[in-house]
């Protein structure tokens, strides 16, 4: 039984005003909306049943894109159809639009001064430290066998190696898991798994020429399609594009970037709010956030419905798990590539692994870990001096 078939009539408002106070106060990470989700619509609003939501994040997670977006997105669906959708997902996306845009806006105008260069020195290793400890456990929640470690490693070795189009290893790895784990030699592939593989296929789009804000919408709308696994695999396509490829940020920029979309609330693809700031002012802002998130919209609302009819086939789940080894891969690569930019001397290796540690003992919130980092770096910058920071 899928929950596709017709959703439920409820007001539009009450989604919209559930979701824009979530998306202001929901930190930790997808695990914990979705789990914020769960225990609120399920439990206590009883928008939702048991089975329904169990099986919306399933299929969410068989899609390329923020996990926690688009559960919001498939929950609005079915509580107010297809426009409560939109009204939902976009509700759920704007307080973090607001405060990004807002600390890009600090940023812009006070990033040349040392106490902004003394935070980001702190707060750098324990990025590393976060996107480390958040691949752990998305290796612990999707890795199954040996297939999908050797595809990690492949990717792994070629991201840090050749800084190969992300696009390429993520279309390889979900070929050769429809080839291991599907039955393709024995029928023809389901429809499903061609709307599975497209939004992925079209990262080998070139970039059109245009506008400044023309190339950041077709950016990010590419980079939107590929986040399979958890919103950190946007990070070394982005590093790869907006640092290798058109050099509208330095990696130190970069790794700020991702430090906000860390700290803020909502998934860390808010980064692209950030970045679109930095490369041009409030309307790159604003294009790169609908850029990064206008594929969820469209994957919940066609592909979705299809993969709650077609989840189970050999095929479909095949190129998802093959996507995840990569997924896993390219993340860990873009680790040690941005490792080199964030450790540079023996206080910021010390953080690092002083975070690391932290995090896999206790469960310390993001804004947290970032704050303590903080003050560190604001102790220690003036007396040590670092001449390899660059912030800006």
């Amino acid at each position: 039984m899928t929950v596709a078939a017709t959703p439920a009539h409820g007001r539009i408002r009450e989604v919209v005003v559930y979701f824009l106070r979530l998306g202001l106060l929901g930190f930790g990470g997808p695990v914990a909306l979705v789990g914020q989700m769960e225990r609120e619509l399920v439990a206590e609003r009883k928008w939702l049943t048991n089975e329904q939501m169990r099986e919306a994040i399933a299929i969410c997670q068989s899609l390329p894109g923020p996990l926690a977006i688009q559960v919001g997105i498939y929950v609005s669906y079915l509580r107010t159809g297809f426009w409560g959708a939109w009204a939902g997902g976009w509700a759920f996306i704007f307080p973090n639009f607001v405060i990004v845009a807002a600390l890009g806006a600090l940023y812009v105008h006070l990033g040349d001064l040392q106490p902004v260069n003394a935070i980001f020195y702190g707060v750098s290793p324990a990025v590393i430290a976060l996107i480390l400890h958040s691949c752990y456990r998305l290796a612990k929640l999707g890795m199954e066998d040996w297939l999908q470690w050797a595809i990690a490693v492949v990717c792994l070795v070629v991201t840090v190696a050749l800084q190969a189009e992300v696009a390429l290893l993520f279309i390889g790895a979900g070929i050769v898991g429809v080839l291991y784990y599907g039955d393709l030699f024995r029928r023809r592939p389901p429809a499903a798994l061609q709307i599975t593989a497209l939004p992925v296929v079209t990262q080998l789009a070139p970039v059109a020429s245009g506008s400044t804000l023309g190339k950041l919408l077709l950016f990010f709308l590419k980079a939107g399609s590929l986040t399979f696994g958890s919103g950190l695999v946007i990070v070394p396509f982005l590093e790869q594009g907006l640092v290798r490829e058109y050099g509208w940020l330095d990696p130190r920029q970069f790794l700020v970037a991702v430090a906000i979309g860390m700290i803020s609330p909502g998934p860390v693809v808010i980064t692209a709010t950030f970045v679109g700031y930095l490369v041009a002012g409030f309307w790159g802002s604003l294009v790169s956030t609908i850029g990064i998130f206008f594929p969820s919209f469209i994957l919940v609302l066609v592909a979705a419905p299809l993969l709650a009819r077609h989840r189970g086939n050999p095929n479909v789940q095949g190129f998802v798990k093959g996507a995840y080894g990569a997924a896993i891969g390219t993340i860990l690569g873009a680790c040690i590539l941005l490792g080199q930019i964030a450790i540079g001397d023996w206080l910021t290796a010390l953080i690092a692994v002083a975070s690391l540690a932290v995090l896999f003992r206790w469960k310390v919130n993001n804004p947290l870990l970032m704050a303590v980092t903080a003050v560190v770096g604001l102790i220690a910058f003036p007396l040590l001096l670092p001449t390899w920071v660059m912030v800006k």
